[in-house]
């Protein structure tokens, strides 16, 4: 069974990731489907910023989901649809913050600095962001074979990013705390299942200094 889907896996490549492409799209024509039929009130402005975040934190749980999958299935195929996915989340992540500036701030700078004054988990969410362009700039295979081993460590810092990432989250909310626990215990119960590569990972820093 294992051998047939990653044959269609890597048999289809580009069909499936084409069709990739039109699933992770879904959300963001949801977003402008909301906005023109007014579902999401007369002013949507909170809506969409919260809607584009929640879709970058979902897809970057799917893309946390792809290595366990793969080693429980023995899938390796699917490991092949990693960077695709994961350049969707910075795709929705750079919306939520264009939406944030542009449709909230204005564009307005001197307001910005205001908020990050009086709401400092903004700058969770902007080191979570510079990190994601960097992964995201160096996605690239030409990139991944050059730096090596500096590689594998940048993109572990997926981990410690979600982390920032769920706490963005729980500290931008008014109320509630439901949802960001919900998404603590998958991410937690995703981590448990990675947790020999995130010791390898934590560990390649200390190699790092031993060799310098």
């Amino acid at each position: 069974m294992s051998k047939a889907i990653n044959k269609t896996l890597a048999s289809y490549r580009w069909q499936l990731k084409g069709l990739l492409h039109l699933l992770l799209l879904c959300p963001l024509f949801y977003c402008v489907l909301a906005v023109v039929n007014g579902w999401w009130g007369g002013d949507p402005v909170q809506a969409i910023i919260h809607y584009l975040a929640n879709s970058a934190l979902n897809i970057l749980v799917i893309a946390l989901c792809l290595a366990p999958v793969s080693r429980k299935f023995k899938l390796p195929s699917l490991l092949a649809y990693r960077r695709l996915i994961g350049l969707y989340v910075f795709v929705y992540a750079l919306l939520h913050l264009a939406a944030y500036l542009v449709i909230d701030l204005g564009l307005d700078w001197q307001l910005f600095w205001q908020e990050n004054i009086q709401r400092p988990y903004i700058w969770l969410g902007m080191i979570a962001f510079v990190v994601l362009l960097a992964m995201s700039i160096t996605s690239l295979k030409a990139l991944q074979q050059k730096l090596g081993r500096r590689w594998l460590q940048l993109h572990g810092f997926v981990y410690p990013i979600t982390l920032l990432v769920l706490v963005h989250f729980w500290w931008s909310l008014k109320s509630g705390w439901l949802e960001p626990v919900l998404y603590l215990v998958v991410v937690a119960g995703l981590f448990s299942l990675r947790k020999l590569q995130i010791q390898r990972w934590l560990g390649s820093f200390n190699n790092t200094n031993h060799t310098k």
